[in-house]
Parts: structure tokens; sequence; C-alpha cells
């Protein structure tokens, strides 16, 4: 289903009531010409499905925005030195910049619709479990919808219900909040899911666990807003605390095998991912993952719709995992890396498997026949599937151009692990709390098993371990926004260490028509002293629709909210 409003204000999105898309499992469909808003609602079945749109199709358009803002700006992915979001020149008129703020308006506006719509419009047959968790379902994707928003572009309106905005006719007047309050209207949202959520629901969809790891994820964010230096230690406490109600109560485990979390069979219901979108490859648009076709080297999925040939992981991102592409040696101490980037002579057995596995080439004499030319030397591995063959082993059918149904991880529990480490060091030089550090070593020796136990932990340490756990999962920036909150010079610092830049004759150094110390690099790093990089701007058709977008941010009432 294409948004009705693209490319219109993303504050008139908030004129959506109900919608409904195709989902796999547990996310049926129902038939959109057997319904209207007031005959449908009439049974548990019926108000589970008007919240299965809520884990695909409205967040479509934002896919590419999330790779592009959570890794790209991060360093992790290389696009080309003028790429904008890489070089930080993006404006308001960039076309994608636009999909990505409509795409999260949208979901603000499927929530809302659906928790009113359970409210007023559910018959006396819908039971009230079914009720609160479907209600619980739509607020902690609200609130995951605004956590997306606050970090992005800070100060932003605060849409409580559809109706109010419908009946005042004032949805191109609104004013953006304050940052404090929209991440008091997150924190509040979630607190409400969890008085409403179970805490065991159908594998993959939200459950209260889901809506405490959102909420410790909030929490030390929020931490760092508005202060100088260090942060404040209640919120930190908070973080902790719902850190450790994930880690301790929710039965969730780390997956052994860090490959098998991006994969369809092993990945798509894991226990390890908390909170995730689910895809299904149909024939109804925006219900599917295309990330496949941005990142897969070309010709890879043998389908004709991939173009991931001339972007791939940074050579700063290679050298964290103490590899780089300028060696025709792979050191492959970190099972992660393989599992993010493939290089030359990494072989993928599940990768065209009816080929007996995909093995990296520079040129196209691979069993796929696929373009490696990467000017970083590294092309994609994670939101890949493969072939038509692949899908259909996975999944019980094959993929379609544009479409695969692997599901993408919002949070997981090995970041939760992380963020109870961070909560613990705190405004600390360093920490040596025994849980910490349990816990940190527990995501780093998944996939390093030889490595030596840590004894202490500094922040920079686990925002390395953060950064090699969760690259290319659309995360990595926020990092970098979390820091900048309280020590921006840090952040800054950081970031412009990083080697975002290519290879020189790499490609003739495989061929081998140089030697390996005639490989240089073409230098590049992002030079970032201006604080407002780190927000990102309103799209142009919003401001045209909204001049008060460009406002000073007023404070919310919360008295109107009821919770």
């Amino acid at each position: 289903m294409k948004p009705i409003y693209k490319n219109k204000t993303a504050i008139a999105l908030v004129l959506s009531l109900i919608v409904m898309s195709a989902c796999e499992d547990f996310l049926n469909r129902p038939t959109e010409d057997a319904y209207t808003i007031d005959s449908f609602y009439q049974t548990d079945e019926q108000c589970f499905q008007a919240a299965n749109v809520l884990y695909n199709a409205p967040w479509y358009d934002f896919q590419r925005g999330w790779a592009k803002i959570g890794d790209v700006m991060a360093g992790n992915l290389y696009f080309s030195t003028e790429d904008v979001y890489q070089a930080f020149i993006l404006t308001s008129s960039n076309a994608e910049l636009s999909d990505a703020s409509n795409s999260l308006w949208l979901v603000n506006g499927h929530c809302n619709a659906v928790i009113e719509n359970v409210a007023t419009k559910a018959s006396a047959k819908v039971s009230e479990t079914t009720k609160n968790t479907v209600t619980g379902e739509a607020m902690v994707w609200k609130a995951m919808a605004y956590f997306f928003l606050v970090r992005g572009w800070g100060a932003v309106p605060i849409i409580h219900n559809n109706s109010d905005i419908i009946g005042k006719g004032n949805a191109l007047e609104l004013k953006r909040n304050r940052v404090e309050d929209v991440y008091e209207y997150i924190i509040r949202t979630l607190n409400k899911a969890v008085t409403l959520l179970p805490e065991k629901n159908q594998p993959g969809r939200i459950n209260k666990y889901s809506a405490y790891a959102l909420l410790a994820k909030v929490y030390l964010t929020r931490s760092g807003w508005g202060q100088s230096g260090t942060r404040n230690q209640d919120d930190l406490d908070k973080a902790k605390e719902y850190a450790a109600k994930v880690i301790y109560e929710s039965g969730a485990t780390l997956e052994p095998e860090y490959s098998n979390l991006f994969r369809i069979s092993t990945g798509n219901r894991n226990p390890e991912n908390l909170l995730s979108w689910h895809w299904v490859a149909s024939d109804q648009w925006c219900s599917q993952n295309s990330l496949q076709s941005d990142f897969a080297l070309n010709n890879f999925t043998g389908l004709a719709d991939s173009w991931g040939t001339w972007r791939g992981p940074t050579i700063d991102l290679q050298r964290l995992f103490g590899d780089t592409a300028s060696s025709l040696t792979r050191v492959n101490v970190d099972a992660r890396r393989k599992a993010t980037m493939m290089m030359v002579g990494d072989y993928y057995p599940y990768f065209w498997r009816n080929k007996g596995g995909f093995t990296a080439t520079w040129d196209e004499t691979n069993v796929a026949g696929a373009t490696f030319d990467c000017a970083t030397g590294a092309n994609c591995v994670k939101h890949i599937v493969g072939n038509v063959e692949d899908h259909t082993a996975e999944y019980g059918s094959p993929s379609l151009r544009m479409a695969t149904s692997l599901s993408t991880h919002l949070i997981r529990l090995a970041d939760i692990y992380l963020i109870y480490a961070e909560a613990v060091l705190g405004n600390n030089s360093e920490t040596t709390d025994p849980e910490a550090l349990r816990l940190f070593n527990l995501v780093r020796k998944r996939s390093i098993p030889t490595a030596t136990d840590e004894t202490s932990l500094t922040l920079e340490k686990i925002y390395k371990e953060r950064r090699l756990e969760l690259a290319c999962e659309g995360d990595n920036w926020y990092d970098f926004v979390r820091l900048h909150y309280y020590n921006p010079d840090l952040a800054k610092q950081w970031i412009n260490a990083q080697e975002r830049g290519s290879y020189n004759n790499l490609k003739a150094f495989y061929q081998g028509d140089v030697t390996q110390d005639q490989v240089t690099i073409n230098s590049f790093r992002a030079n970032l002293t201006d604080d407002s990089k780190f927000f990102l701007p309103f799209p142009d058709v919003d401001i045209t629709m909204n001049k008060n977008l460009l406002a000073d941010p007023v404070p919310f009432d919360f008295n109107s909210i009821g919770y």
C-alpha cells in the first residue's frame, strides 16, 4: 500500500484513520473489500489484524533513511565521498529525507488510528486482553516512531490523537514541542503500554519486555539531554532498572551463532530480537523488505534488482574489526565481521546454496556472476537473503523483485546488555562492576570466543563494542547523538577520526597488476565542527505546509493525554 499522502506535509498524515497490509503468519491481512471501520474490530482476530500493519507498511519509506542516517552518517557505510549523508551536507530538499520523515508521521497516524478504533469501535465480543494487547503494541510502535523523530530532528510536534487534530482543523498549524517533552511523552506512552501488554505474546509480536527494552534505551539517551559533561543520574538509574527487567525477567537469551540473527529461518522470530519490523514478499507494495536491492552486489539476487556493488562498509569499520581489504589475507577473529561485511575470499554457504554457496571474488567469475567492485573492498551481508532459491529454502516461497521477507531488528538483547553496562558506567571514567563486565563479555565472546575477558570498562570500549555488534543495523549514528547531548566535543572528535575514504589501485591489486604497497587510501574525513549537523533538517515540503516547524518549540500539555 503506497502512502496516500506521499510528498505532502508530514503533519497531514494524521488523517489516516484505518489501514491494512499483507504480512506473514501472525500478520495475515483481512480482505480489503470486506470491511468498513464500523463493521471491523468485531472479533479478537480482527483487532490483531488491525495492528498487523504497524509491523511493516507505514515504515517502508523509512527503510532507506534508516540505513543512511543510522550507518552512513555513523561512518559504517561508504556510498561515495560526495554522498550528502557521508559528508554531512544533507539539506531540506533531499528526497530520501522527506520520505523518511513522511514515513515516521505515517506510523504515528496509523498507531493513533488503531488505538482510537480499538477504544471506540471494538465490539463486546472482543476480550479485554485483546484490546489491551493491541493498544499496547500500537503504543510501543508510536513510541519507537517518536524516538526516531526526536533523535533525528529534535523538537517535533506531539500528535496524540487523530480525531482531535481533525476536529480542530489545525494539522498545518501545529507547533513543535520541546525535546524534553517529546522524551517525556515517549516514556509516558511506554509506561502505559507496560500496563497493557502481556509478558508473552505470539513470537515476533511486541510484549511487555519489548516496552521495557525501549524504555531502557530511551532513558539512557535522555540522560544526556540538556546536560554538560555529565549525565542525569536518575535517568541512568532508570536505564539500568529497565534493562535489568529485560535481562533477568524476560527469558530472552543470546543467539549462540551471531549470523543466525540475520537469516529468515533462524532470525525472524529469534528470541534475542525484542523489537523488529516483519516483512513479507508479496504483491502488495510496502509489505516487503527492499534493503537487499540497495546493498546486494549487482546480479546477486538473480532478479536483476540489486545495485549495491559500489557501496559497502567503510575502511574505518574494517579496521575496527581488525581486518582490511588492502591485504589478501583475512584475520577473521571476530565472527561479526564476516556476518556484517563480505570481502574477497569470503565463502557463504547460505548464499546461492543451489550452486554450492557463494565465494566473493573481485569480478563476476563467482557463481552468481555478481560484480564485486566497491572502492572500500567490502560489501554488505546483513539484510541480504540471496537468490530466489535461498529465499525459498529459508521461507518456503520465493523472493520477488525488490522484495524479501527478512525481518529488520530494531532492538536486540545484546543491545540491552550493552545499555546496562553503559548505564552502570554512567558518569564514571571506568567501571569494574562485575555484572556490567559479565554482560559486556558475553556479547564480545559470543563472536570472539578466544577474547580475554575485560576487567574494566570505559565509554570508548562500550561504544566500540556497540559499533561492532550493531554495525549496519541502523543504530550507531544515534550513539553519537546520545554522546553529543552531553559531550559534543568528544562526539565530533570520534567522528572526525574516522576514515571515510576509499582505496586506490585495489582492483588492480586483486587482479595482480600492482603490488600491495601500491594500494593507497584516497582519504576522506568528515571535519565535523557544526553542532547543528547532529540534527536533521526538516524537509522543504513540510516547512512549506507548516511554517511553525521553524518557530521555537513550546511546552506540551500533558493534562491533555490522560496518562
